[in-house]
């Protein structure tokens, strides 16, 4: 789960980063083959000792802090997995495949059958739509079936030794070791992630002590074992928690006018339905938009791919993962999981995703134009866009955003 201080920690994981994407979750590998060497540094020491005293001054027990280390060091897996830059990622239209792939759509119907006496109560309970809940726990996890198994202390250990993430590496191991002073779990059942992230919908540990929620009535907020009962309800007590509107859509496939001006695609701009209307904006199949309060169209692949309204639960699911794809997979994956159809607008299949390094010089180009990206790091976000939009309303193009093959060429 990489919301909130995950999300911000690993705000790279656009498109198919850090296991939320429609690759495999990076923890995939059985244990025996996720094994990597634990290197005792002296330098490793002397954090832990100074780190030591700060979560006692917390709160956090001597002898919980004694045993939660114990034969801790640096893990080098974490240390690879957490200084990896991936030069290539995935288009949105692949994201969007594999997030909703036929297994997936077809794990998660079985799921819904299957617990639906258990999914009712969560519903009833939380006021969270099912499918979405479904939805989550198919991205994070694939069902419950990658759901880590690095130690957390040690991944986190290692992120706040290696300094890059230390503020989130130490605060989550404070909430880490809570838990465990807590009884919650054992420092051998708390496992996860990499980056920390643990169960079967991927809380990082502070949320987990925010939202997580016994629904069992066994006494434990246990996300780790094999039952996801106390992870799905704990997943629907954070959307809820964090603004869900049962009912609602996340959003909903749109056909857009003739001349429709795409510099207004975006998700700050959200409008009432009224206004959207009167611009022409319908569901994909000509009837009227739903009004669900305001929406906000997004393009994701720009004017030549399908276009979308995007109402409060969007961004409800992007504090769960702020990333645009991450969301829109979630959101995609539970309408098929509630039965509904596949993405109904061509996407272009034949444009090429953009390396890192092109990326890079594209932000770069933009800036020395005199077009703001804010900073110049690969991730094509909201300034990026916003750059790109003004250099393409600058050369009589349509400012649609979207950081293409063209656009690099036309920079040039």
């Amino acid at each position: 789960m990489k919301h909130k201080a995950l999300g911000a920690a690993l705000a790279g994981a656009i498109l198919g980063g850090c296991g939320v994407s429609a690759n495999p979750p990076l923890d995939s590998a059985p244990p025996a083959a996720r094994a990597a060497p634990i290197v005792q540094y002296a330098s490793f020491a002397l954090w832990r000792d100074a780190f030591r005293g700060r979560a006692l001054a917390a709160g956090v027990a001597p002898q919980v802090f004694d045993r939660a280390f114990a034969g801790v060091g640096v893990n080098a897996e974490v240390v690879r997995l957490d200084s990896r830059q991936a030069e290539f990622t995935k288009p949105i239209w692949e994201y969007i495949d594999g997030a909703a792939s036929a297994d997936r759509i077809a794990t998660g119907r079985a799921e819904r059958a299957r617990r639906a006496a258990t999914l009712d109560a969560i519903e009833a309970r939380f006021g969270v739509d099912r499918q979405i809940v479904l939805a989550i726990w198919g991205m994070e996890t694939n069902y419950g079936s990658f759901r880590g198994s690095i130690p957390a202390i040690e991944s986190l250990a290692t992120l706040a030794y290696e300094g890059r993430r230390r503020s989130f590496g130490e605060e989550q191991l404070i909430a880490a070791l809570r838990i465990l002073q807590a009884g919650d779990a054992t420092p051998s059942e708390l496992v996860g992630s990499w980056a920390g992230a643990m169960g079967h919908t991927q809380f990082v540990p502070t949320s987990y002590l925010s939202y997580a929620v016994d629904f069992t009535g066994d006494g434990r907020r246990d996300v780790w074992s094999d039952d996801p009962t106390d992870a799905l309800a704990s997943a629907a007590n954070y959307l809820r928690a964090n603004g869900w509107t049962r009912g609602q859509p996340w959003g909903v496939e749109v056909r857009l006018p003739e001349g429709f001006d795409y510099a207004t695609a975006d998700q700050a701009n959200r409008r009432p339905v009224a206004d959207w209307r009167a611009r022409g904006v319908s569901r994909i199949d000509g009837a009227a938009l739903p009004d669900h309060g305001k929406a906000a169209i997004l393009a994701p692949a720009g004017a030549r791919g399908p276009a979308f309204a995007l109402y409060d639960n969007f961004f409800v699911i992007k504090t769960y993962n702020n990333a645009t794809s991450y969301a829109m997979g979630v959101g995609h994956l539970g309408d098929r999981i509630a039965g509904g159809g596949p993405i109904v607008g061509a996407w272009p299949r034949d444009e090429r995703e953009l390396s890192r390094s092109e990326k890079i010089e594209m932000q770069q180009r933009l800036v020395a134009r005199g077009f703001d990206t804010g900073v110049t790091d690969g991730v094509v976000g909201p300034n990026t866009i916003a750059a790109i939009r003004a250099f393409q309303a600058a050369e009589g193009l349509t400012p649609d955003g979207f950081a293409s093959t063209a656009v690099l060429a036309r920079l040039r």
